[in-house]
C-alpha cells in the first residue's frame, strides 16, 4: 500500500540521488573500470537483521540515473517487516554500473530503513493509547523529506516538514509579540496570506497558565514543553479536547509509555531522525 506523504517525493528522490552520486562517483569510478565494459552482472541485497524496509525508490533511482537498463526486482516493499538473511531484491545490469551504484544505493536503504525501524519500535511502545509518535526538524542536512517519509513508513507522523509549511509559536515569538494571544492573532494573519501552504498553527507552552491562554485563543495545536507527568495529566484534563496536545522534550524509550498514558495526542521525538543506526544490509554478486 502506498505511503501517504504531504508533498510529492519524486523530485526530492531524484535530487537526493543526483547529489549522492556526484559526491561518490565524481568524474568517474576508477575501480569499476577494472571490469570490462558491457560485462553483465547480477547481485542480491540481503537483510542481516530484523527491520522495517524503507528506501526502495531511492535504490531504484540510483541505478536508473547511471543506467536506465538496469533491472531491480524487489521481493519486499517499503513498510514490510524483514528478517535476517531475507532476500530484499535482485539487480541485473552492466557489472560496472552495479558496482558504482552499490554504496550509494545501500546508504539510502540502510539509513531510511534504520529510521523506519526505530520509528516502528517507538510506535509499538505507545500502541493501545491515543498518542501518535511524531518526528521533529532534527534531521540530516539535505535528507529532511527522505527521513520524514521513513518516519511515516515506520508508523509515525510528521511534525512540520520545514519552516515554510506550518507555524510553531515559541517563547521568543511570544515575547516579541507581547502575549500568546497576540502571537496567535498574528499567526492567523500570516497563515491567511500563505494560503494552503500553512498546514497548522501550534503554540509551545511551558506551564498550565500558558496552556489556558493558548486554549482561550482557540489555537488548534499546543506543544507541552518539558511537562512532568502530573502536569501532562492536568493539561489533558484542562484541555477537554479543545486542542491537539503534543508532549515534547526529554522523551526517552523508558518514559514514552508513561507519557502516552497521560492522554496526550502526540509525542515528538528528535531521536527518530537525529540518532540513527543504519540497518545492516549486504549486496553480493552472483555472477
Amino acid at each position: 500500500m502506498p505511503i501517504d506523504f504531504p508533498v510529492p517525493l519524486a523530485p526530492e528522490i531524484s535530487a537526493n540521488v543526483r547529489t549522492a552520486l556526484a559526491e561518490d562517483v565524481g568524474p568517474g569510478d576508477l575501480t569499476a573500470a577494472l571490469i570490462p565494459a558491457g560485462k553483465p552482472g547480477r547481485a542480491r541485497v540481503i537483510a542481516r537483521e530484523a527491520a522495517i524496509l524503507c528506501g526502495t525508490a531511492w535504490v531504484d533511482e540510483c541505478f536508473r540515473q547511471l543506467d536506465p537498463e538496469v533491472r531491480v526486482i524487489w521481493h519486499a516493499a517499503d513498510g514490510n517487516r524483514v528478517s535476517p538473511d531475507q532476500l530484499l531484491c535482485e539487480i541485473e545490469g552492466e557489472a560496472r554500473v552495479l558496482l558504482t551504484a552499490e554504496r550509494t544505493a545501500l546508504n539510502f536503504l540502510q539509513l531510511l530503513s534504520g529510521v523506519a525501524t526505530r520509528t516502528r519500535h517507538y510506535a509499538d511502545l505507545v500502541s493501545g493509547t491515543r498518542a501518535q509518535v511524531v518526528d521533529t526538524r532534527k534531521t540530516l542536512p539535505g535528507l529532511r523529506l527522505a527521513q520524514k517519509y521513513a518516519v511515516r513508513v515506520g508508523g509515525g507522523g510528521n511534525h512540520r516538514l520545514a519552516l515554510w509549511d506550518a507555524i510553531l509559536i515559541k517563547e521568543n515569538h511570544i515575547m516579541a509579540a507581547g502575549s500568546i494571544t497576540a502571537a496567535v492573532a498574528a499567526a492567523r494573519r500570516v497563515a491567511e496570506k500563505a494560503g494552503g501552504r500553512c498546514r497548522f498553527i501550534q503554540v509551545e507552552v511551558e506551564n498550565l497558565a500558558e496552556l489556558e491562554e493558548a486554549l482561550e485563543a482557540a489555537v488548534p495545536m499546543v506543544l507541552l514543553d518539558n511537562f512532568e507527568l502530573e502536569m501532562l495529566r492536568q493539561a489533558v484534563a484542562l484541555n477537554q479536547g479543545r486542542a491537539v496536545l503534543e508532549a515534547s522534550g526529554g522523551v526517552t524509550e523508558a518514559s514514552l509509555g508513561a507519557i502516552a498514558a497521560t492522554g496526550v495526542d502526540r509525542i515528538s521525538i528528535g531521536t527518530l531522525t537525529k540518532d540513527v543506526r543504519a540497518l545492516d544490509l549486504s549486496m553480493r554478486f552472483v555472477m
